[in-house]
């Protein structure tokens, strides 16, 4: 496998990372969908995150279930997790999400938020959040697509549609880097790759209700991106940027 395929240290290349208001209204975003899932019952759930990194969207979101844990592989962002939120019922671990270490059918909710890209098999962590789920149990799988103008993680136009090797390139020319880890999917690719799981769309319901689900920051009711979103995910929604799904097993 190619040394490229992995990052292990996100958090000291993207400082977002750190940022509380912005991870927090991230959260939000996540809850509104759990909650509308479940009928607003959060409280007896347990829940993971995966891909935790410093552990501000983690905390938030334990507020509303019983126990939670978040894993990732970043040691730096971990430790800052540790520090700053861990309690009695938020603990955090140094873990792969590609072999995780817990026994089969542990949680009842995965939260997977802008995962899938940066791990070098996505395929093998949907395996591990199918396995770790309780049957029953639900993953909020929020990606992005690679069919997109301008690339999420580099701002660059085109970046996620090139071949890899000229991204590499392109990167390198742009001076953001040496490699171009990220591993997007179109959405034919993302159907397959949660194939296994029963979909439910928030993607549509989400622009529709932007108060709703705390999109009021990116779109505004009657607004002119409401109406070019809705248009698009009517009669192009294989064009859609981002997809919010929760997957049931």
């Amino acid at each position: 496998m190619e040394n490229y395929q992995y990052q292990y240290n996100l958090s000291d290349s993207y400082k977002t990372l750190y940022n509380h208001s912005e991870r927090i209204q991230k959260a939000e975003k996540i809850i509104a969908i759990l909650k509308d899932y479940f009928n607003d019952v959060l409280k007896d759930l347990r829940l993971i995150d995966i891909g935790s990194s410093t552990g501000i969207i983690t905390n938030h979101l334990s507020k509303h279930f019983c126990d939670t844990v978040g894993i990732d592989i970043d040691e730096n962002a971990v430790k800052y997790a540790k520090e700053n939120f861990e309690n009695t019922r938020l603990h955090f671990f140094i873990q792969d999400s590609m072999d995780i270490k817990f026994p089969d059918n542990t949680f009842d909710v995965v939260n997977c938020t802008h995962i899938y890209e940066h791990v070098p098999d996505s395929h093998q962590l949907m395996r591990e959040i199918f396995r770790i789920l309780k049957p029953g149990g639900i993953c909020f799988f929020s990606a992005g697509n690679r069919f997109v103008l301008i690339e999420g993680h580099y701002k660059l136009p085109l970046l996620s549609v090139m071949p890899k090797w000229m991204a590499h390139i392109y990167l390198r020319l742009m001076g953001r880097g040496k490699y171009y880890y990220e591993n997007h999917l179109s959405l034919w690719g993302l159907k397959k790759l949660v194939s296994k799981f029963e979909l439910i769309d928030y993607t549509r319901l989400a622009i529709q209700f932007p108060e709703r689900f705390h999109l009021v920051e990116m779109v505004s009711s009657g607004g002119f991106k409401q109406k070019l979103g809705l248009f698009v995910l009517k009669f192009a929604y294989w064009l859609s940027p981002n997809y919010l799904w929760v997957l049931k097993k």
